[in-house]
């Protein structure tokens, strides 16, 4: 490392440096403010820690790391039965159960760090990737050696600069793509996305539009959330169990904490019938982009109102309607989302097991720990 470089790992927020937000100001999920979400109500198997690389003692460069006991986790996802499934589960319990992440595992996209234009690529990454290593130290001396260290969701570009000299001895490796709903500047209102959709998906609009007839929806403020939080909570945990697998699950107060600290960045919408709240989504703004979070729903009132597809068509009219330039959709349900237009983003991430002989072998188990999706990409514009 470059001899007037040197990094700082922060366990909390409160021992930021001043100007941490000075950095962070293209990525709200690098900000102290969201940061400090993540270190007041995180997910019960996850510990986050926060890097700052300094130069010439001033801060040129933040970024996330968490790590995961997956030993803590009480179902890996209840979706799927197969026997792949099976030794999955049995491979992370047995083998790589303490996981550290560098970037968010809770988010989808580049989110694990930033730096300043005084800091060239090549010296700020090799600060971090020894940071990486001091905090594997630090967890070994506590007891929870890392099984399998991951630097996750980087865009083409930066996964080929890495390859070639910073992270050659990691394994490369292709996660389920990132759902990314482009807005044209064109678009100004719901009508304008309405027309461009080929007749087949116009109807699909308008058939879920008839489906949602009697469901209100509404934005929840922060009292409204924790006053719901028993309800929300069991909206999201029988969506998050019935997934394909998951390494972690949020804590019960997570929504209205997310508030507190996020404010008018975040959005909380409810959806009810018969003044029940029978499901919800999250928004978070993040510069010209839109970030969807975590949702739930009842599951039975869910499909009779095709309520899930009616929440991506609110979340699309919104974005549009308030001049966003695109929406972040992540990377679950997406042949769904590649129906209402949004479009697939390859996504890569690094990856080394701390055994030699595992790691030796890491590309054959790799198909093992990530679970493959098929899908049938769509597109439901007329050009």
């Amino acid at each position: 490392m470059h001899k007037n470089l040197d990094f700082t790992i922060f366990s909390s927020t409160k021992e930021f440096p001043e100007n941490w937000n000075n950095l962070a100001v293209n990525n709200i999920f690098l900000t102290k403010e969201y940061l400090t979400v993540l270190e007041l109500s995180p997910p019960k198997n996850m510990i986050c820690n926060y890097i700052g690389v300094f130069k010439n003692n001033k801060l040129v460069g933040i970024a996330l790391s968490q790590f995961l006991d997956l030993n803590k986790l009480e179902s890996f996802g209840e979706r799927d039965k197969c026997i792949k499934a099976a030794v999955r589960k049995f491979i992370f319990k047995n083998y790589s159960s303490h996981v550290l992440f560098i970037g968010n595992n809770m988010l989808s996209g580049q989110n694990a760090y930033c730096f300043s234009n005084e800091i060239e690529f090549d010296d700020f990454f090799t600060a971090l990737k020894l940071a990486s290593e001091k905090l594997a130290l630090d967890f070994k001396n506590q007891g929870k050696k890392i099984h399998l260290l991951n630097f996750k969701d980087f865009n083409s570009d930066d996964s080929e600069k890495f390859n070639i000299n910073l992270l050659k001895e990691h394994y490369q490796f292709n996660t389920q793509p990132n759902m990314v709903f482009e807005i044209p500047e064109e678009w100004n209102s719901e009508a304008d996305y309405i027309n461009v959709l080929h007749k087949k998906y116009r109807d699909q609009y308008k058939r879920a539009r008839k489906k949602c007839v009697g469901i209100v929806k509404r934005k929840l403020n922060l009292q409204e959330i924790k006053d719901n939080q028993e309800t929300i909570y069991d909206l999201y945990f029988h969506v998050a169990k019935n997934a394909p697998f998951n390494t972690f699950f949020l804590a019960k107060n997570h929504f209205s904490v997310f508030k507190e600290q996020l404010k008018d960045n975040f959005l909380f919408y409810g959806y009810f019938e018969n003044d029940k709240l029978i499901g919800f989504n999250t928004l978070i703004k993040n510069g010209r982009a839109m970030d969807t979070y975590f949702l739930g729903y009842d599951d039975t009132i869910q499909r009779e109102k095709m309520l899930y597809l009616n929440m991506l068509y609110d979340m699309i009219c919104y974005s549009i309607k308030k001049g966003y330039k695109e929406i972040v959709f992540a990377r679950t349900a997406l042949e769904i989302k590649s129906s209402v237009g949004a479009k697939p983003i390859n996504m890569y991430g690094f990856m080394k097991h701390t055994n030699k002989l595992i790691d030796k072998n890491i590309s054959k188990i790799f198909k093992y720990l990530e679970p493959k999706v098929e899908w049938n990409q769509r597109n439901p514009y007329k050009n």
